[in-house]
């Protein structure tokens, strides 16, 4: 055995069965065993290629072929984790970075503890600036990583204490200091990095999994990295593909989309002092133009209004038909599809939404209320 090469069991016609057998064989053999290095990578090393499931209920009741995009399954679980781990390589690449400087963040919660999770890995420290009304899952997560929060009041950008204000000016104190160590400011919502790691590896990875068939792409807005960055990447690839912006109640990208106006029906642009007006939902909708959204609005065709109450109904119906433990992002993609299917009648379709964080992160605010929806409940309940 121990000359036997692959190519030499392969073309004696062997079957499967006789190929990993003689695999065994091979590597088993103490004159041909190659010593196997182990693996050298972190927690960083697992991020993205994640895997792609199909929804059956949905697709079944719509008569589409319906995929969700488990970007939960990355190891700080959510999609953040790739935009994390590609802001920081890039600092290190322009040697902002060295082992102990401080990675600053203002955040909803999923950015900062995927940059909390890389920078451990990689020897970096972290300070987190949120909302104080984040939910009670996630500022757990950042005690379990042993993150530095510093939690303000809800407003709006142009309030420097707003969040992100407050992060960056942490930061710039940080610099001006005696301190030895540095800090850089992550600035997810402006930094090109976001938007180019969904083109360079999300939006291929959708395209390889669905093997070049995508005619719907369905994803809510941040930051406006995952919808620009895949969506240019899909339309790069594919001249009929179509873009939708899933948006929750309170956020002004649906109106943005539809109608060319950053607003919403609730207060006008520029007057809001909160960053979301009474919704559950975390991490997506805004009321501002970000430049990770302005790279890829013009690849965005429409835009769908999800309320609360169906994004609640639609976590709770994917939980129990689907085994789908799902955060509130998610389920205002999933109900999305539901109403794209309901209006235009399409059929045979792939559509593609993304998962983008699991229930575990929403137990205490979300699913709180998500839970005592009926286990009965019907697609149809929850467009109708």
């Amino acid at each position: 055995m121990g000359d036997i090469t692959w190519r030499e069991i392969i073309a004696c016609g062997a079957s499967l069965t006789a190929v990993v057998f003689s695999l065994k064989l091979l590597y088993s053999s103490s004159e041909t065993l190659t010593e196997l290095s182990p693996p050298e990578i972190g927690v960083e090393g697992l991020i993205g290629n994640t895997p792609m499931m199909k929804v059956k209920s949905l697709s079944k009741i719509t008569g589409n072929n319906v995929y969700a995009k488990l970007e939960f399954m990355n190891p700080g679980g959510s999609a953040k984790d790739r935009v994390a781990l590609a802001i920081i390589r890039d600092e290190e690449r322009k040697g902002h970075l060295k082992p102990g400087d401080v990675i600053f963040e203002g955040t909803s919660g999923s950015t900062g503890i995927s940059i909390a999770t890389v920078a451990n890995s990689l020897g970096y420290k972290t300070e987190i600036h949120l909302p104080d009304d984040t939910s009670p899952d996630k500022l757990a997560l950042f005690d379990t990583l042993g993150a530095g929060l510093v939690k303000v009041k809800p407003a709006s950008i142009v309030d420097p204490d707003q969040y992100v204000n407050s992060a960056k000016k942490a930061a710039d104190k940080l610099n001006s200091s005696d301190s030895e160590k540095n800090g850089v400011f992550a600035d997810q919502f402006e930094n090109d990095s976001n938007w180019r790691v969904h083109f360079n590896t999300t939006g291929p990875e959708i395209y390889r999994q669905l093997q070049g068939k995508v005619d719907y792409f369905i994803a809510g807005c941040g930051t406006g990295g995952t919808i620009a960055g895949v969506s240019k990447y899909l339309k790069s690839k594919l001249s009929n593909v179509t873009t939708i912006l899933a948006d929750p109640q309170g956020s002004g990208f649906f109106n943005r989309v539809k109608y060319g106006v950053m607003y919403t029906n609730e207060e006008k642009e520029g007057t809001r002092r909160r960053h979301q007006v009474d919704t559950l939902v975390e991490g997506i909708g805004l009321n501002r133009i970000t430049h990770n959204f302005s790279i890829g609005e013009d690849y965005i065709d429409d835009s769908i209004k999800v309320t609360d109450e169906q994004a609640l109904q639609m976590a709770k119906f994917l939980s129990v038909n689907d085994g789908l433990f799902i955060g509130s992002s998610t389920a205002i993609n999933a109900v999305a599809v539901v109403k794209l299917c309901k209006e235009t009648g399409i059929k045979n379709k792939n559509i593609v939404i993304v998962a983008c964080d699991s229930g575990t992160r929403h137990l205490q605010k979300f699913w709180k209320y998500a839970v005592e929806v009926p286990n009965e409940i019907t697609v149809d309940d929850i467009v109708s």
